[in-house]
């Protein structure tokens, strides 16, 4: 195996990275995670993950994982409600007879990042994950590199594979290419013991998922573990905008306040969505990779998931592509027919690069039409089946 007596660092212990790290030592690979958290018990944001078959579920099987993923996972919150700004029901699948499906096509079974993690962490040799590692820099030594960070001794490995997310400091030494900004920005909020705090909208959600469509605008969540609802205001405008709008993310009247004035003619459903968010609110500009994008294999480094095709979220490819990534990267790594781990690289990031361009056109199309001013038929239409 190319890899043996290498020294493999992975930078960032997300979905992507862990599954990487879990996959390269089943093969024996001597495999270390450094992540900025400080540690296992770290906040994970963001919304549920629902795993695709092809890619997400592929991966947690060859991961020797899918028993405990199937006792883990959140059953019926892949079920899905959509409403029109008044929160008239339009769409429900709730009382549709929808089976656990494992193998099917079409069935994505969702589960919380928290315990996502926590699996991956679980399945991991002891002393893998450096937490505290905050990834500076890192220069050329040797065959490999010489890495940086922050109040920690440099660290030699002979392959730094990225998996540090859309922002990652590993993807220059790489390419210079850079995200384009998608046209759309999502205000983000969660709200724990949602049951006791909004039970008009817990009521609506039913434990799935809820898309709320009306004049270019969204409002999206989903049911978290633990009675907690994770959603987004959804909307057009500038890139800086609403960053530099003045907001004070902070405040639950003012950002309610700017709700009411940019969400006009909506329900007053909505409101104490912003009045009971736990703080801060977090505004995302939403960006993507160019689809065309390329560059040449390095002999030591490359990038997985979002550092390397950061895309929107309107197909739910991202954690999806970054665990088909770790699947194949470990292969091409792994697998005697490649003399080089240059070699290896070039053969993972030319298959890697078409699939993500793939699925990042799919969202972009997706999030033109969750933003377009027939959102709300387009989108009954679909998921009906029409």
């Amino acid at each position: 195996m190319i890899l043996k007596n290498k020294k493999v660092a992975i930078i960032g212990g997300g979905p992507g990275g862990l599954t990487l790290a879990r996959l390269l030592q089943m093969k024996g690979a001597e495999v270390t995670v450094y992540e900025r958290d400080a540690d296992r018990m770290a906040r994970v944001q963001g919304s549920p993950l629902d795993l695709h078959e092809n890619s997400g579920l592929a991966t947690i099987r060859e991961a020797g994982l899918l028993e405990i993923f199937k006792n883990n996972y959140m059953p019926g919150a892949d079920r899905t409600t959509i409403t029109d700004p008044q929160a008239k029901v339009v769409f429900s699948d709730h009382d549709t007879d929808k089976k656990e499906d494992f193998g099917a096509e079409h069935f994505r079974p969702e589960i919380d990042r928290g315990t996502l993690r926590n699996i991956l962490l679980d399945s991991l040799q002891p002393g893998t994950v450096v937490w505290d590692s905050h990834f500076l820099s890192m220069e050329p030594q040797g065959e490999g590199w010489r890495m940086h960070f922050k109040d920690r001794p440099r660290i030699y490995a002979d392959l730094v594979i990225g998996a540090d997310g859309a922002r990652s400091k590993v993807r220059p030494y790489i390419t210079s290419i850079k995200a384009f900004y998608s046209g759309i920005t999502m205000l983000e909020g969660d709200i724990p013991d949602a049951e006791t705090r909004v039970p008009e909208i817990t009521s609506l959600l039913h434990g799935g998922k809820l898309m709320a469509f009306g004049n270019g605008k969204n409002i999206l969540m989903g049911q978290k573990a633990d009675g907690e609802i994770g959603f987004y205001a959804s909307f057009k405008t500038g890139e800086n905008r609403i960053r530099e709008s003045g907001l004070d993310f902070s405040d639950n009247q003012q950002i309610s306040q700017w709700f009411k004035n940019e969400y006009t003619g909506w329900s007053d459903i909505w409101h104490p969505l912003f009045e009971n968010t736990s703080l801060p609110f977090i505004p995302r500009p939403i960006y993507c990779m160019p689809l065309d994008q390329n560059w040449e294999a390095l002999p030591n480094t490359t990038i997985i998931g979002d550092a390397a095709h950061v895309m929107p979220p309107f197909a739910g490819e991202g954690v999806n592509m970054a665990m088909r990534d770790a699947l194949e990267l470990s292969e091409s790594l792994t697998v005697n027919s490649h003399l080089s781990i240059q070699e290896s690289i070039a053969s993972y990031e030319e298959t890697m690069r078409k699939r993500a361009s793939a699925a990042a056109k799919e969202s972009l199309e997706n999030g033109e039409t969750m933003h377009s001013e027939n959102a709300l038929t387009a989108m009954t239409r679909f998921f009906s089946g029409i």
